[in-house]
């Protein structure tokens, strides 16, 4: 029995010789394992939803080719005291689609009657600078939105300008 209880005891020496395994603290486990997973599932999801992986054709929007209808040449007379200016324009319409470009036929008159209307109203400074060709698309844009319903023009495009 006297060995039986030598072995006991050298039982018990041998746990105390190996460490106790110690639990990991919260700020570890946060800082060593829930962190880094959470930003490889962040760096995952960005790589997914940017279309670097598993993309391929499927996953690119079908863009329509763009088309446009080009106007006859305006030339107007400006308002304003003498000297007596004109301009002379060129523009080009982008539409939503050569259905369109049929509508817009049949319409033209009343587009051409808005554009020449309130051409004929600037005057010379209204056009100086691109702040005023920006005011003068926007307009146009405008009167031709409100010629044709449901509107089928998406830009104006200035081919060409001249005020003498």
């Amino acid at each position: 029995m006297a060995a039986a209880i030598s072995a006991d005891a050298s039982g018990d020496e041998a746990e105390a010789a190996v460490p106790a395994k110690r639990k990991l603290s919260g700020r570890v486990l946060v800082l060593y394992i829930v962190v880094p997973l959470l930003l490889l599932g962040g760096a995952g999801a960005g790589v997914y939803f940017s279309g670097l992986l598993g993309g391929g054709e499927n996953a690119k929007p079908v863009v329509a080719e763009p088309v446009f209808y080009d106007l006859p040449d305006f030339l107007v007379n400006l308002s304003g005291p003498a000297p007596q200016h004109f301009l002379k324009m060129k523009v080009s319409l982008q539409v939503t689609d050569k259905e369109a470009v049929k509508r817009l036929d049949a319409e033209l008159p009343r587009v051409l009657d808005g554009f020449q209307t309130f051409l004929r109203e600037l005057r010379p400074e209204d056009l100086e600078g691109s702040a005023g060709m920006a005011r003068v698309k926007e307009e146009l844009l405008r009167r031709i939105t409100l010629a044709i319903q449901p509107p089928i023009v998406s830009d104006i495009l200035f081919k060409e300008v001249i005020v003498q």
